[in-house]
């Protein structure tokens, strides 16, 4: 059984009532005053740069990219960054383009800008569809991974209990608007780095070590490397007639150069540029 120690629960404990806490109080100092939506969503425009930039990272990895795109990387390889190829590339247009017509016409939701463009049943429509796809798909399923995964460092018996305490945090997150998020978001994303900078550390480590090359990470690397040299390539190859299945399943979960020019784009310029 897998099991803490004090430094670790110390973390978790320290994490969870700075983030909580913070978001807690902006919410508590909003209910005293009189908000709106330009309050909410944006912030009262007093987010800066790097509190943006912070707000979108954080808001885009979670236990979807631990958990769910490590698991990808370690059937397809690398090859799996291709989404996020794309989507460095698509924010770069939804800055350039797409940004300039919100700011213009002073859109602060997608809804809004459906209405102004074509009529208040589309914006509804969107609304909804977007309101379950989030609680039935994305929410549900990055709460449950994330306490997947803390489920297994306790020892496999508190699953539903972890779901709750996330949702809760997550709630008084969220309670607080777009200042809350875009703030916490930067502990959040000094979080994200150094968690997974030091996981990939002791993981390459451990490579080293359990192959007798030693407790160092650019040996565990260097292993990797040469042992499946196919998990570094970014763009996989057509399977041909030869082909093994295991290549043709990772083709299909990955079809080649096709990613960097098929559906993905529409994907990415939703996901980044009409997702609010």
């Amino acid at each position: 059984m897998n099991s803490l120690n004090i430094a670790d629960y110390l973390v978790f404990i320290v994490y969870f009532v700075i983030v909580a806490s913070y978001g807690y109080w902006v919410y508590n100092k909003k209910k005293k005053a009189v908000t709106d939506t330009h309050d909410f969503f944006l912030a009262e425009g007093s987010l800066t740069w790097w509190a943006i930039g912070a707000s979108m990272i954080a808001s885009n990895i979670s236990a979807e990219q631990f958990i769910g795109m490590s698991g990808d990387g370690f059937f397809v390889g690398t090859a799996v960054a291709a989404y996020e190829w794309i989507a460095a590339l698509a924010l770069i247009i939804i800055a350039i383009w797409f940004m300039p017509i919100y700011l213009k016409n002073k859109i602060m939701t997608m809804p809004q800008f459906l209405t102004n463009r074509y009529n208040s049943a589309v914006a509804l429509i969107m609304a909804i569809f977007w309101l379950f796809l989030y609680v039935f798909v994305n929410l549900t399923s990055i709460l449950y991974l994330g306490a997947v995964a803390i489920n297994g460092l306790l020892g496999g018996e508190y699953l539903h209990t972890i779901m709750i305490f996330l949702s809760i945090v997550a709630l008084i997150i969220t309670l607080g608007g777009m200042k809350v998020i875009g703030y916490t978001d930067v502990i959040q994303v000094a979080v994200l780095i150094i968690g997974g900078l030091a996981t990939t550390y002791m993981a390459l480590s451990i490579v080293g070590e359990k192959l007798g090359m030693g407790a160092s990470a650019l040996a565990g690397f260097q292993a990797l490397m040469k042992d499946s040299p196919e998990h570094f390539k970014m763009i996989l190859e057509k399977p041909h007639a030869g082909s093994s299945n295991l290549d043709i399943q990772k083709y299909v979960v990955l079809p080649g150069i096709a990613m960097y020019f098929a559906g993905q784009w529409i994907v990415n310029l939703n996901y980044w540029g009409c997702n609010q």
